[in-house]
């Protein structure tokens, strides 16, 4: 009887293990079906990459970054600076097909002293020129990462001026940019240059946008990093931050989500 009662637990046991196995098999099937595929609007809505763009710069000073950024846009270049690391921050402007184009314009400004010394960034530099090798996710952690580095940064700047600050569509610009793909500037062309995402299919490095006039009209954007949370310029006086899609006045202010990748 004994013999007969071993063998009838390990059968119960082998039984239970096996429910357990297809019941996590099960699980793990269907969230691997919710994770987001890109559909074909997405591909044929790709932003175009960046080319050569010139980097100017090392300030300790965000303020003195900020001036040199305003300095090139009064010239008609598409500049903007960024946190190199934490306490310093560089300047990058232009988008130019071939080095010789970029090295002669940026001469050009060094010989009017609008700068100094210059480097070339070069497109193959880009995170998404690594996108083939490192796969999808590889991109959108970098834009995140992107994102990060401004947390705590000043709001000081946005459109011409200085005193507008450093807006929200200008943040998701600039993350995007120097990753190598050429977001437009403000957050109705980004919202239409974008696919539809729904809310649960949202990825990491996704844009999220609202209308904080209320309405249907998109007049804020930030990054999607997971979780329900997003990286944005709340506005002047504050500082680049996260916050949740689903804080009581983001949630009513949504108007979707949109994919470039």
């Amino acid at each position: 009887m004994k013999g007969i009662e071993t063998i009838c637990r390990r059968q119960l046991f082998l039984n239970v293990t096996t429910l357990l196995f297809l019941i996590v098999a099960f699980f793990a099937g269907c969230a691997e079906k919710r994770v987001y595929r890109p559909p074909a609007k997405v591909i044929e809505k790709r932003l175009a990459h960046m080319g050569y763009t010139i980097q100017v710069g090392a300030f300790s000073n965000v303020e003195n970054a900020a001036r040199l950024t305003d300095l090139l846009k009064d010239r008609g270049l598409d500049a903007f600076y960024y946190v190199a690391r934490e306490g310093l921050y560089k300047v990058r402007f232009g988008n130019y097909s071939s080095k010789v184009m970029a090295r002669e314009s940026a001469e050009n400004l060094r010989s009017s002293g609008v700068i100094n010394e210059y480097y070339i960034v070069s497109p193959d530099e880009y995170a998404v020129a690594k996108q083939h090798s490192h796969g999808n996710m590889y991109i959108r952690g970098e834009i995140v990462k992107s994102a990060q580095s401004f947390i705590d940064v000043p709001y000081l700047w946005g459109g011409s001026s200085s005193d507008s600050g450093f807006d929200c569509s200008g943040l998701a610009m600039t993350v995007y940019q120097l990753n190598g793909l050429n977001l437009p500037r403000s957050s109705r062309e980004q919202y239409e240059a974008g696919a539809p995402v729904e809310q649960n299919d949202l990825l990491r490095g996704d844009l999220v946008f609202f209308s904080t006039a209320g309405g249907e009209k998109v007049t804020h954007v930030g990054i999607y990093t997971g979780e329900g949370r997003f990286i944005h310029a709340p506005g002047r006086g504050k500082k680049i931050r996260v916050d949740s899609l689903w804080r009581s006045y983001y949630k009513k202010r949504y108007l979707g989500g949109r994919a470039y990748l």
